[in-house]
């Protein structure tokens, strides 16, 4: 006897097929959306900081000029130190990113196909959420000493958090219709996770990426002014020391560098993975 295929769980919509046109305008196709568009915000901020600077609407002791920022980046790079930081930053959250990232898939994916895997992690991980991450610094410097360990593993908690919640969220939301044509159909469990549930629970995924990656940026700004002798916080903090504004300005600045080409390398890969949907962000 031949067995049909199942429906997929979601596919192409038929509009997408067809790009609307606006008058006097060529439309783009779905996820085609120029990156370059997404600067345009932040290059109208230094443009008005620029010229309130030239004015002199602004203290430059309080907020130097962004060229006077650009030249103090140069002399920390030409030194050595800059780059030595950055390197520094970016392997921290790069571990802490990985261990966040698997805690988070492996806990949503075990929580959201079994129900004593729901009944044994999503109350505890409800509970880690409630308390703030930054909170559990103490404890960690006590479990895991005052070291490089602690600052990964407070990193990969608040990464883990929105991974798992919005994953879980989308395993949970999977239309119960399909779950019930899967079992008509006699799909194994691998078949139906393999055609049902990964598509039907990527976009949930790729939210929580995002939420993660920025999450990752935005500790790293606080644990590395903690027992820490290179990384941008550092900087940060001994510029603080100094009254060097420029320095922490260019922390700043490098470190929404960071989280812009981050964020938009995740939107990449989500517009490519989910190429059959499309939305108003395509």
């Amino acid at each position: 006897m031949t067995t049909t295929a199942p429906t997929p769980l979601v596919s192409p919509p038929a509009a997408a097929a067809a790009p609307v046109r606006g008058p006097g305008r060529r439309a783009l196709a779905p996820g085609r959306r120029l990156p370059a568009a997404r600067l345009i915000g932040p290059g109208l901020v230094l443009l008005l900081w620029a010229a309130a600077s030239a004015a002199g609407q602004l203290d430059p002791a309080a907020i130097p000029a962004p060229w006077t920022v650009l030249r103090t980046a140069g002399h920390l790079w030409s030194d050595g130190t800059l780059s030595t930081d950055v390197l520094t930053s970016l392997e921290r959250a790069g571990y802490g990113f990985a261990l966040g990232l698997t805690g988070g898939v492996v806990l949503a994916l075990a929580a959201g196909l079994s129900r004593v895997g729901e009944a044994l992690i999503d109350g505890t991980v409800q509970l880690n959420r409630a308390i703030p991450t930054l909170g559990l610094i103490p404890l960690f410097i006590l479990w895991l000493g005052i070291g490089e360990t602690f600052k990964i593993a407070i990193i990969a908690i608040v990464v883990y958090i929105p991974i798992y919640l919005n994953l879980h969220a989308a395993l949970s939301g999977i239309d119960h219709r399909y779950v019930e044509l899967a079992e008509v159909q006699g799909l194994s469990r691998v078949r139906f996770i393999r055609q049902i549930v990964v598509p039907g629970a990527l976009p949930g995924f790729f939210v929580g990426l995002r939420l993660g990656v920025t999450g990752s940026w935005l500790s790293l700004v606080v644990l590395e002014q903690i027992n820490a002798t290179s990384g941008l916080g550092y900087l940060m903090f001994q510029a603080q020391n100094y009254g060097r504004t420029d320095i922490i300005l260019v922390g700043l600045l490098i470190y929404g560098v960071f989280g812009l080409v981050s964020d938009s390398a995740v939107r990449l890969v989500e517009r490519r993975v989910l190429s059959w949907r499309r939305t108003l962000s395509n």
